[in-house]
């Protein structure tokens, strides 16, 4: 396994990396189902209709995807409440072990680290500052707010991420943990690392078609060098 990343790897001048999972997990110390909680609750205390479907749904993300698609004239104003939990949630993030070695392997080996990342930009961008490593990444690439569409599985935020580095797939590589990652990464024509955290994940995400499936980022700052 390890060779076949050293290969992988190899060509590799942008290093695509999810946010939530290789980089940290976002909702550690403030629960996803707490936080879907309060954006319905923020809703509510705002005048707005709370769809009674919604209060079973505890992926925040997934709960502004459906919000979006039922409600879209609710889109701007729940994506700007998940916004701001998401801001509260990374300052109680916990740091991925490894993933911080990624992001200072890339720049020891010459490489471009972009985050490609369902969470917001601006939550991400605070993580960064607060655990100083602002200097480590090229770009942020969080949802486009207001437009839950853009999340992946959908290729966008790739196609904008290697569209800024001014590459092709053929020079990049994305780094995720979850399904979606690798639809979109193959939707955008990027070859998807699979990063397994959690058991099973590394059947699931093979069966997906991640070109490699590793469980632990250590290995491949290990490889990057």
């Amino acid at each position: 396994m390890n060779a076949d990343l050293a290969e992988v790897l190899r060509p590799v001048k942008h290093v695509l990396i999810d946010f939530d999972g290789p980089i940290c997990s976002v909702f550690a110390g403030l629960p996803a189902p707490e936080v879907a909680q309060r954006l319905r609750a923020t809703l509510l205390s705002n005048g707005e209709q709370v769809l009674a479907s919604w209060g079973s749904e505890t992926d925040p993300l997934a709960l502004l995807r459906r919000i979006s698609t039922e409600r879209p004239a609710l889109a701007a104003v729940a994506d700007a409440a998940l916004t701001r939990l998401e801001e509260k949630a990374v300052e109680l993030a916990q740091p991925t072990s490894g993933g911080e070695a990624v992001l200072r392997a890339c720049g020891e080996s010459g490489r471009t680290v972009w985050l490609v990342s369902n969470n917001a930009s601006s939550a991400i961008r605070a993580y960064l500052n607060a655990h100083g490593l602002s200097s480590q990444v090229a770009g942020v690439f969080g949802r486009v707010p207001a437009d839950p569409a853009s999340m992946k599985p959908s290729p966008r935020l790739l196609l904008d991420a290697m569209n800024a580095a001014g590459s092709g797939p053929a020079e990049c590589i994305f780094i995720g943990d979850a399904i979606r990652d690798v639809e979109a990464g193959d939707a955008a024509g990027v070859s998807t690392i699979g990063y397994a955290n959690k058991p099973g994940k590394d059947s699931s995400l093979a069966a997906a078609g991640a070109v490699v499936v590793v469980g632990s980022m250590k290995v491949i700052a290990v490889a990057l060098i």
